[in-house]
């Protein structure tokens, strides 16, 4: 039996292990990435960290907490904070729609929801063209990049998934989940 949800993150049996490592550090993903869209850009996150994809759930907000956690939801029986990621990467805030998506990431004994535009499936990327982030972007935003790839049709953003996982540290004290 797992321990209770807090507010940000529910313990997981863990996620799976990520590829090989280039020499800029930026982890290759073996079973590829998961296209989402957040303000209207392509962003990818690696398929290791992606525990499920499903339609939104009906959210509380909770007083105190930051406008990049949306709320919690009752996600399968328990407590799951959902994430709007899209202020802290400087994307523009458009409804969500029919076709907004929960993308639950899970890691580091961590489980959380990302509100996203949409999932757009799945994308193969090799770890060598991965480029920085872009130098225009703010230290907040870089700050949950791994960085960017361009296919024909443009460029998408590659997540961190564990920096997206890590911004319940960001979280008063009493909002954070016990570990």
């Amino acid at each position: 039996m797992q321990a209770s949800a807090g507010i940000v993150g529910a313990p997981v049996s863990g996620a799976g292990a990520a590829g090989e490592v280039s020499e800029r550090g930026i982890r290759s993903e073996p079973d590829g990435y998961v296209l989402l869209r957040l303000g209207g850009s392509r962003y990818a996150v690696g398929m290791s960290a992606v525990a499920e994809v499903g339609r939104l759930p009906k959210l509380t907000r909770v007083p105190g907490t930051p406008g990049w956690l949306s709320g919690v939801a009752n996600w399968r029986g328990r407590i799951l904070a959902v994430l709007d990621v899209r202020p802290l990467l400087g994307a523009s805030i458009t409804p969500t729609g029919s076709i907004g998506r929960l993308v639950v990431l899970s890691g580091n004994n961590i489980t959380v929801g990302l509100l996203t535009e949409g999932v757009q499936g799945v994308i193969d990327c090799d770890v060598e063209r991965i480029e920085p982030p872009p130098m225009t972007l703010d230290a907040e935003a870089v700050a949950l990049l791994h960085g960017q790839f361009t296919e024909p049709t443009g460029p998408i953003a590659v997540l961190d998934a564990g920096a997206v996982l890590g911004l319940r540290l960001r979280l008063p004290a009493p909002r954070r989940a016990a570990s």
